[in-house]
């Protein structure tokens, strides 16, 4: 409820309402990219969903630690009461071995396992000297008047992840990891649970949502020209992923590692994987949010590298990982409290093409142009190339003439379908949609947007483009407009299954409680009748009594 009430929640103040405010104040620098007005309103919106982002990260800090304080408290409670239980033990055995029957001492051992029961399940074995053992999954809390203890703490196999486990010490042991499926029912575990499951999926989809947002408009961006004719920047500060984390005893030790980057933000997942190799570059990536496994197995297009890049990361191997070895990748978790906005300066938003298109003056067909798209910006360094059109659905390119006696190589057109062009010497590319028929000898020609005069600080091809954005498939398919959209309603569905899940208990609870009174508590109804039956046999012996002293009376008179 905390995280549907706190961070995922609706709204105006909410952060899916400044994601749309952001994306939706690029219409009017569509509308008019000179107005410094329109510009300045949308780096505010996008300075305001970096804020959102953050506090909303800081806000599941502030959950975190809530449910650690919680976890604090609760073993603090189970260890006292254990410590409770042992002593009452050997009072009752004590107590027991001189004929005496300790009921009040009976009493209070089960109110304290009880009162256990709320944090953690238990399983209670009686002793023939009257003593309880009990335990926490297969673990002895209590035996006889020796009590464990338990403790919260990192989770061993990979430190520094994040993760919570409760730890099982015997008297004079050493610390013991319990399993969260054997330790049942109780308030710790379902705050372990929210604690490592809950709360980390809800990092994640926020850390999802702060890369996508940073990477698509950086990338966007730079390839758009500023009012004054220089390549865009970053619009945000660019959030390095953490290395994997290795795991604790990995047979190569520090010297084999995995360093991440982002290599296509429409295909993060927001989860986080572990990867296991049983060979040198042989494994397992198992993605944990929903167990799929993927294997790899060092061959051309099967390595480690190749199946995280279908998961959108790009992974470096450093040193050479063995069998046995293990590392913990968590992408998404932290980014949430990186994203940060950078460009405050309104003629520094990159809202025109870095390429210009021109009709031909002489055309007489009806060609349109739909849309212009840069896919790479080097400003001054596009060689421009002519589209020729032979006929309606044909044209040949000025950058490929023909050899004599070669024939020129012959492109097809299609009404409304991009066409795309991509140089590697010099390094230029672009997407021109076109619409209409075009006559013979009709052409199109696409340059450098500086060549053009200063039209470019009129042109919003590229803020079109980021606009655009908004619709693009971004978070499992659903648009970059609906991710938050979506996780809202993940945390929502689960917040009703916790609440559904929390009055069946309640429930459960109080008809066992109804039971357990039933059977050793007491019936007023019952024990009021007792009394009077007690009162009225009292008064029947008062009048015995009296009855014996008149007749005895009346014969010591009779004889004297």
């Amino acid at each position: 409820q905390r995280l549907q009430d706190n961070v995922f929640s609706g709204g105006d103040n909410g952060l899916g309402a400044a994601i749309n405010d952001m994306m939706n104040a690029l219409s009017d620098v569509v509308s008019a990219p000179t107005d410094l007005a329109a510009r300045t309103v949308t780096l505010t919106r996008m300075d305001e969903t970096a804020t959102r982002m953050r506090s909303a990260s800081d806000q599941l800090d502030q959950i975190a630690a809530s449910v650690q304080s919680d976890l604090d408290t609760g073993v603090k409670a189970v260890n006292d009461l254990a410590s409770q239980i042992a002593r009452l033990n050997e009072q009752i055995v004590r107590a027991q071995g001189s004929g005496k029957a300790p009921n009040d001492l009976l009493d209070q051992r089960d109110q304290a396992i009880r009162n256990l029961n709320q944090y953690v399940q238990t399983t209670q074995v009686p002793a023939d000297d009257g003593s309880l053992s009990v335990f926490v999954g297969n673990q002895p809390l209590v035996l006889s008047n020796t009590a464990a203890t338990l403790s919260v703490g990192d989770a061993p196999d990979f430190p520094g992840s994040g993760q919570r486990k409760l730890f099982f010490t015997a008297a004079g042991g050493t610390a013991q990891v319990l399993d969260e499926q054997a330790i049942g029912g109780g308030s710790m575990a379902g705050e372990l649970k929210f604690y490592n499951n809950d709360l980390e999926d809800a990092r994640n989809q926020l850390g999802r949502m702060a890369l996508g947002l940073t990477q698509t408009l950086n990338a966007q961006n730079h390839l758009g020209l500023t009012l004054d004719g220089k390549t865009g920047g970053d619009l945000f500060q660019p959030i390095a992923l953490k290395d994997a984390i290795a795991g604790a005893g990995n047979p190569s030790g520090a010297s084999a590692g995995i360093g991440l980057a982002v290599a296509d933000p429409a295909k993060l997942k927001a989860s986080a994987y572990t990867v296991t190799f049983t060979a040198a570059g042989v494994g397992t990536v198992v993605r944990q949010s929903d167990g799929v496994a993927l294997s790899f197995d060092g061959t051309t297009g099967n390595t480690l590298q190749d199946v995280l890049r279908g998961e959108g990361l790009t992974a470096t191997v450093t040193g050479s990982p063995q069998a046995g070895d293990k590392f913990l990748i968590q992408p998404v978790r932290d980014a949430a409290g990186q994203m940060q906005a950078l460009v405050h300066t309104p003629s520094q938003l990159a809202a025109a093409n870095s390429v210009n298109a021109a009709m031909g003056a002489a055309n007489t067909g009806s060609l349109q142009l739909v849309s212009l798209q840069a896919l790479s910006n080097p400003p001054g360094a596009t060689v421009p190339v002519t589209l020729t059109f032979t006929g309606p659905n044909t044209y040949t390119r000025s950058d490929d003439p023909a050899v004599p006696p070669a024939l020129p190589t012959t492109y097809s057109y299609v009404s409304g379908q991009p066409i795309s062009y991509d140089s590697a010497v010099p390094p230029t590319g672009w997407s021109v949609t076109l619409s209409g028929t075009p006559k013979k000898d009709d052409t199109v020609t696409v340059g450098d947007a500086l060549a053009a005069g200063d039209y470019f600080q009129r042109d919003a091809g590229n803020a079109k483009a980021m606009l655009a954005l908004r619709d693009a498939p971004m978070f499992d398919g659903a648009a970059l407009s609906d991710g938050f959209a979506n996780a809202m309603a993940d945390i929502g569905t689960r917040t009703q299954s916790a609440q559904f899940a929390a009055q069946t208990s309640s429930t459960i609870a109080a008809n066992l409680e109804s039971d357990r009174t039933a059977v050793s508590g007491v019936n007023l109804d019952e024990e009021a009748a007792k009394l009077i039956q007690y009162q009225q046999a009292y008064q029947a012996s008062a009048k015995m009594i009296q009855v014996a002293q008149t007749v005895f009376d009346s014969l010591l008179q009779t004889m004297g």
